[in-house]
């Protein structure tokens, strides 16, 4: 099915695309186009082929079998020669990868690598390269260019790191932006910033920008028109607000409704005759920094991560801590999960840490944590036997090996792994993380955290690497174990949807403080600090 442009002629028309990989084919048929200058987003939850497609366009993925065409300015994008369409790449369509961390090279500066395109694709000089470079950091709002271009990507902060991700696909001034999903590790507000910023860059240079993501709150603000893909196939296109405001495909219906619900009860109230779980009083977590010249001989500086911090984290309750990137909340949780040296109080079920190691090993067990991404956080070389049943090795060590087992399977029927995969636990004992979906890993993380029988878990964005339905399952999960497990969770996010669905009460954090505290319908319907209304407003 071929769609009318927007206006003219299409920059940029695709048809009948399928990519196969060892006959097996992963996008069948797709077909879309893109006017000069126009916005399109491509639309779809993991595996549905919309990241496939993008890097097709291209010819980036290895291996694949692509037929179809794609036709960039009249020339077919899929059946040109190499040599030509490498000369394509870079200048006249470019691509902002989804994580910059791994996509730049941890070691060349990034004024480096923004200069080294620039003298590739527009072979100039690399002292005026360089300064291109500085020019390019300094359009994409990066502050100190001239400072932050000898920086190596892990000395700048993740929104830094993604506008000198931009900078370096805007080097040559393409005429087609293909952005992977961009702002998906980044705080609500970044979020906001990236999207305004590629919004004012695409008016500036007249670019089209094909927009892959699962955000939807990004689609509404950002695109013009919308491919939704499911398994593959186009499912549903049109323009944006035409189609949020009547999607007609069930796919397309069931993305618009996968929002976090909030199903917590009510009746999980502080008991009068029990203490809280966790209790910080002014606890503060500071880092020894270097000094410049002749005084780091005889001393050092810090920078102080938390400052002051004070809460309770009540039984059965959740205890959401919000802020941006920067502003304390994963120092916070890692000093909760006794990992980083801290000052003042801080218990867990009236006990500190310490220096023992047996003691600590004792206060471990109560606090777990489920990290972001599931994939970086399981061994890739442990099977889900053993990823699950490490904590009982260490915790338990008396159990034989088929009590062990009986506990593993009882800990992933608990997560619903073995219903999600057709009833049966026993056959996922042997899988390895990579022969999982996203969802499916997220439930493996927090298996392995329950099977120790924790009081708390530490989440710290237990969805913001998943897909919104996917998201919306895991919460209900989490929400579910609570009820059923008296968990006390500490929720690190900062998606106002997830804190709104999980939080009893809330901390929101910057620049190292608590700006304001409260239960979550006060905080979010009623907040008075004005950071937090900005991050409210940002959504």
């Amino acid at each position: 099915m071929r769609t009318p442009v927007a206006n003219g002629s299409p920059l940029l028309a695709v048809h009948g695309l399928s990519v196969s990989f060892a006959g097996n084919e992963v996008v069948h048929g797709l077909s879309f186009s893109m006017a000069v200058g126009e916005k399109v987003a491509l639309v779809g939850e993991s595996g549905s082929g919309k990241t496939v497609s993008a890097l097709s366009l291209l010819r980036l993925v290895g291996n694949a079998e692509i037929t179809g065409q794609a036709m960039f300015q009249g020339k077919d994008l899929i059946s040109m020669p190499e040599q030509d369409l490498r000369a394509i790449r870079g200048r006249d369509i470019a691509m902002i990868f989804q994580e910059p961390m791994t996509a730049l090279n941890p070691l060349m500066t990034v004024g480096d690598q923004i200069a080294e395109v620039v003298m590739l694709k527009q072979g100039i000089g690399q002292v005026r390269s360089m300064q291109v470079a500085i020019d390019l950091l300094a359009d994409t709002g990066v502050p100190e260019p001239h400072r932050r271009a000898k920086a190596y990507p892990h000395q700048l902060s993740g929104g830094q790191r993604q506008r000198a991700m931009i900078a370096m696909a805007l080097a040559c001034q393409p005429k087609l932006l293909l952005a992977d999903e961009p702002t998906t590790a980044l705080d609500v507000s970044l979020r906001g910033q990236i999207l305004e910023l590629l919004a004012d860059l695409q008016r500036r240079y007249g670019m089209a920008v094909l927009m892959i993501t699962h955000d939807l709150n990004l689609v509404r603000r950002f695109a013009d028109r919308v491919v939704v893909m499911e398994r593959g196939k186009v499912v549903e296109q049109g323009a944006t607000q035409a189609l949020f405001d009547h999607p007609q495909h069930a796919y397309t219906q069931r993305l618009m409704a996968s929002k976090p619900e909030r199903d917590l009860l009510v009746s999980l109230l502080p008991r009068h005759d029990e203490p809280p779980v966790m209790v910080a009083r002014q606890l503060r977590v500071a880092y020894r920094t270097p000094l410049p010249g002749i005084k780091g001989w005889f001393g050092h500086g810090e920078y102080v991560a938390v400052q002051g911090v004070d809460f309770e984290l009540v039984g059965g309750q959740t205890l959401g801590v919000m802020g941006e990137s920067g502003s304390g909340k994963s120092t916070l949780a890692l000093a909760a999960l006794g990992l980083l040296p801290f000052e003042g109080h801080l218990s867990v079920m009236g006990s500190s840490w310490g220096t023992d190691a047996v003691k600590n090993r004792a206060l471990r067990r109560q606090v777990q944590v489920v990290f972001q991404d599931p994939f970086s956080s399981l061994s890739p070389r442990m099977t889900v036997e053993a990823i699950v049943g490490e904590g009982l090795e260490v915790h338990e060590p008396h159990l034989s090996a088929a009590q062990r087992r009986t506990r593993v399977l009882a800990a992933l029927t608990d997560v619903g792994l073995g219903d999600e995969l057709g009833g049966d636990a026993v056959q996922l004992l042997a899988r390895y993380p990579h022969e999982f979906s996203g969802g499916q890993r997220q439930r493996l993380a927090i298996a392995r955290a329950l099977i120790v029988s924790p009081k708390v878990l530490v989440l710290d964005e237990p969805t913001s690497a998943l897909d919104v339905t996917v998201q919306k399952q895991i919460l209900q999960l989490l929400q579910k174990l609570q009820r059923e497990h008296r968990l006390s969770y500490l929720l690190i996010t900062h998606d106002v949807a997830v804190i709104s669905a999980m939080a009893h009460t809330i901390l929101v954090m910057k620049d190292a403080v608590v700006v304001e505290s409260g239960p979550v319908a006060s905080v979010l319907l009623s907040p008075k600090h004005s950071y937090t209304q900005a991050l409210l407003s940002a959504v």
